[in-house]
């Protein structure tokens, strides 16, 4: 039951609009590698340039899905007719705030095809570097405490 009700939440994750498409080959970024310690300005690991950043690709690239504010649409928990759901919010009030980082990475850059979802493969389109910063874009809509689970868990992934 609990891995029938992950594989539904990853699946509500990875749906997402079918509009542009693109073969993924970009190169992931090493999660790891990313500081976690906090910024002067943001108190978390981002700065505000990077928010700045990957709003403006989000609005590029992701927000005809998503929403303007990551917020998505209002009914995305529910399947359409084809058993497609849409794509689900990145603004705190999903469940972007399980995945660390890797994961978050690897779903922007190769897309959901793989996994059943519709979202497009953006790692021709957007490099890591632009990836990273569409993350700290929409993680900035998080609440501090949405953030600080989120820490916890991405700090727990890595092994720290």
């Amino acid at each position: 039951m609990k891995q029938g009700l992950w594989i539904v939440g990853i699946s509500v994750l990875l749906a997402a609009c079918g509009s542009e498409s693109s073969d993924s080959d970009g190169e992931a970024f090493d999660a790891a590698t990313v500081s976690l310690s906090p910024d002067a300005q943001t108190g978390r690991w981002y700065s505000e340039a990077q928010v700045e950043q990957g709003r403006e690709v989000f609005g590029q690239f992701c927000a005809s899905c998503h929403g303007k504010a990551a917020e998505a649409t209002e009914d995305w928990k529910v399947a359409d007719a084809n058993g497609n759901y849409p794509p689900p919010p990145l603004n705190g009030s999903a469940h972007a705030w399980h995945h660390p980082l890797a994961v978050l990475d690897q779903v922007i850059r190769d897309g959901t095809a793989d996994m059943g979802g519709s979202m497009p493969a953006w790692g021709r389109v957007i490099d890591a570097e632009q990836r990273l910063a569409v993350i700290a874009g929409f993680q900035a809509y998080w609440s501090d405490e949405i953030y600080d689970i989120w820490l916890k868990r991405e700090v727990s992934s890595r092994g720290d």
